[in-house]
Order: structure tokens, then sequence, then C-alpha cells
């Protein structure tokens, strides 16, 4: 059976998607992997969006939201049983992920990697879009779920489309040991972590924004993602 991943999908970002899911495919013929895309689970979430210019914004939050699949992540276990991946479409892998898969250790709910970012920080990304800080940021953003741990009984629709999404993003249903913690390498914030760990990283995450995006200042980070974006588009 191959492993399933689930890649965020937001209709700004198809490029971001297209590279992430080669990337992945690349090192792996034994990955099943699906876009996420918030019009296809309305059955499940349907949080109420606005729009505040060219920023989305979530009334239940109060609160920017950057991407269609800010919220859609934490649907996953409704959708799935067994272990999933989700990650964020602006990464590439850069190894095979099915180690990964390897590790899943079935006392955890979910296994991420345990960032630790300044309490209070903001950022810019995808040019114009804000992105504010909340408890146990980015640890969402890889995650891998274990879909039938029973804590998960306790994100109930209800709570799936009422609770504002820094509770959602810091795992408000489940107990701090019921979240597993996997290296840092799984999900190496660009830009943000240390980079001379960059050539150690398995996944690259262009949290801050990348290439795909219209008027990005190039940056000397970008390279991994242009060559792989060569790469795609050479197929």
């Amino acid at each position: 059976m191959k492993n399933k991943v689930y890649i965020g999908w937001d209709p700004r970002e198809t490029l971001a998607y297209d590279v992430a899911e080669y990337s992945l495919k690349k090192y792996s013929n034994n990955l099943d992997i699906k876009a996420l895309k918030l019009s296809e689970i309305n059955n499940i979430l349907n949080r109420p969006i606005e729009w505040r210019g060219n920023q989305m914004w979530c009334p239940i939050s109060e609160a920017p939201q950057t991407t269609e699949f800010s919220i859609s992540r934490f649907a996953i276990p409704f959708m799935e049983k067994g272990w999933v991946l989700f990650a964020d479409c602006d990464i590439i892998a850069l190894e095979n992920i099915d180690e990964l898969f390897d590790q899943a250790d079935p006392q955890y709910a979910v296994m991420v990697v345990k960032h630790q970012q300044k309490v209070g920080s903001s950022e810019i990304k995808m040019v114009d879009q804000a992105s504010v800080y909340y408890n146990r940021k980015n640890w969402s953003s890889v995650m891998l779920i274990n879909c039938n741990h029973p804590a998960h009984e306790e994100l109930t629709l209800h709570n799936l489309n009422k609770w504002p999404g820094r509770d959602l993003h810091a795992f408000k249903w489940l107990k701090d040991e019921e979240i597993g913690e996997l290296d840092n390498k799984w999900n190496h914030l660009v830009d943000i972590n240390d980079n001379l760990l960059l050539n150690k990283a398995t996944i690259l995450h262009y949290t801050l924004g990348g290439p795909w995006i219209s008027g990005w200042e190039p940056k000397e980070s970008d390279a991994k993602w242009n060559e792989m974006y060569k790469e795609f588009d050479n197929q």
C-alpha cells in the first residue's frame, strides 16, 4: 500500500504545488499524493471566509488567513484512516520521504518538527499577505498524522468549524504527550532556521515565499527551489 500524502492547494500557488509534488515523486514511487482543495471538502469544512482587499480573512479567528489550506489540513482525520503526511505547498523534498513514514509511532496522534519561534513575531508571505504569530507556529506545516489515534475524537466537526485557527494550529485537542517530535530536517524553515543546517535538510519549507510568486525579489536561498523547478519544467 502506498504512503498517503496531502499537499495544501491554493489557486494562487499552483506552481508551488506542482514543484512540491514533483519533488516528492522524484525520490519515491510509493506515494499516493492528493491536492487538499478547500472546494472539495465543504461537506466537512464550512467556516466563513472574507476578503479584505487582497487578504483572506477568518472572522472566527479575527485574523488573516494566508492560504485556502490554512484550516483545511485539520479535516484530514475526518477523511482518512491510518498514517497520512500533510505538507504546505511551499516545500520541496530533497530525499525519499518514505523514511519519514518509517518513523511513525502509534503512541502519537501527530508527529511534527517542534519549531521554536519568537513570541510576537510576524512576517509577510506571498507578497502583501500578512502572517501573524501563534503558539506552535509552523508545527502543522508538515505533519505526520495518525488518523486512527483516539485523541482525534476530541476534534469534533463543531470544533473544526468553530475554533479560532490559532487553537487548531496549536493542537488544542491534544495533550502534549500525544504530539511526537521529528528531527528539524523534515521541515527546515528557509531563512528562519539556521542556514548552516540547510544542506542537512530533507524537506525545505519556503514559508516566507519563493520564486513562484509574482514580484518576488530573488534570494540566494531560492537556489534549490529553482533547481527543482527547472527539473519539473524540463520533464
